[in-house]
């Protein structure tokens, strides 16, 4: 155990005198938060709109009134140089979509019976093509009906359902966005740097006085490991400020998970940092292998951005395997939902199960280059 802790007290003393390295854990985790937690966001606003109103009647601007009042869109007032020709506003990219409201919009609503209006819309993103078609069918529905013009042929059947938000009434995005986030950087970062610091012994020469020393090599990684657990500890009490400070984010229940998840996950990620150094035999393919096995899978396979359900075969087998995903269930139960133990248990289990797996499968690959060398 001595042994463990002055391989820890080494490797902390080499970590303070490396400037850069320092900028590495500390500036680039902040850097991350605040370009993924502001840029990142899945629900469409600003959309372009064009309203071509060929009735001109109170209805057609109260209508008109109506789908503003979403605060989703936005009006575009002048067809720019292409005409009256609503295709050609489509085809420019001058709005996202066109209402094209008819003469006897006004005449047909007020005696009962239909009246067309046409929509435009531009299905070059076919997510934004389907919340534009939503968003302009629901908000027509609440246009007749808060105007008791609704017909009977309109009214599909006779059940109100009244919906109530949970969790998130406010819908809030940095809710969502902004934990996901936490798992990104405290996956990339430690991973990153313990790779770094495990391949500089390689390079540097430093490896073979360990390799003729009575360290073993559960021993070295041990002591490597702890030192950079603390720096990810710290990396991830920073993020967790700052996310407090910049988005409001509170917990929604007690934090035991969080505590607990956050601990076990950082010691996943440093694991995951030895085992790439211990593979690796240079900085610049260490820094590749986590950038590109780290990094794309904590981003894209882990359900940050996209839910597990839409990851097609057979990468969403791929997704059980990768902590970020559990982790990722953890923050956002402790910052949304607030379930506790009885909702992630299962996540902290599972990320105990992969960071045992990545620790021994490190510790065997540095014991046989110990015996090879």
């Amino acid at each position: 155990m001595q042994r463990i802790f002055s391989q820890c007290r080494k490797e902390l003393a080499q970590f303070k005198r490396d400037r850069l390295t320092l900028a590495l854990a500390f500036i680039l985790p902040f850097m991350t938060l605040i370009i993924f937690g502001f840029a990142i966001r899945l629900e469409a606003k600003d959309i372009p709109l064009v309203i071509q109103d060929l009735n001109i009647s109170s209805l057609s601007r109260a209508y008109t009134e109506k789908l503003f009042a979403t605060n989703q869109f936005v009006a575009v007032n002048s067809f720019r140089g292409v005409g009256t020709n609503p295709e050609a506003v489509i085809d420019r990219g001058i709005a996202k979509a066109v209402v094209i409201i008819p003469p006897n919009f006004d005449s047909q609503i007020k005696a009962g019976k239909s009246s067309q209006v046409q929509v435009l819309v531009d299905a070059t993103d076919t997510n934004n093509a389907r919340v534009i078609k939503n968003i302009i069918r629901a908000t027509t529905r609440s246009f007749l009906r808060d105007s008791g013009m609704q017909s009977a042929d309109n009214q599909v059947d006779k059940i109100a359902a009244q919906v109530r938000i949970w969790f998130n009434p406010g819908r809030k995005e940095s809710l969502y966005i902004v934990p996901g986030v936490y798992a990104v950087i405290l996956w990339i970062y430690p991973s990153l740097l313990t790779a770094i610091a495990m391949v500089r012994e390689k390079e540097q020469g430093t490896i073979l006085q360990v390799y003729a020393s009575s360290l073993s090599a559960t021993e070295l990684l041990l002591g490597k490991g702890l030192a950079y657990l603390a720096i990810a500890l710290s990396e991830a009490i920073l993020i967790m400020i700052l996310g407090s400070l910049i988005w409001g984010l509170q917990l929604a229940g007690e934090p035991s998970t969080l505590i607990l998840g956050t601990l076990i996950f950082t010691a996943d990620a440093v694991a995951f940092g030895l085992l790439i150094g211990v593979k690796s035999n240079n900085q610049n393919a260490a820094i590749q292998v986590v950038s590109l096995v780290g990094f794309l899978t904590a981003l894209l396979l882990s359900g940050f951005i996209y839910p597990l359900s839409n990851i097609p075969f057979p990468l969403s087998l791929v997704s059980n395997i990768i902590p970020a995903r559990y982790y990722i269930e953890i923050t956002r139960d402790a910052y949304v939902r607030g379930t506790g133990w009885a909702g992630v248990w299962f996540s902290i289990v599972m990320l105990i199960i992969l960071g045992l797996v990545l620790f021994n499968v490190a510790r065997r690959g540095l014991s046989k280059m110990q015996l090879s060398g």
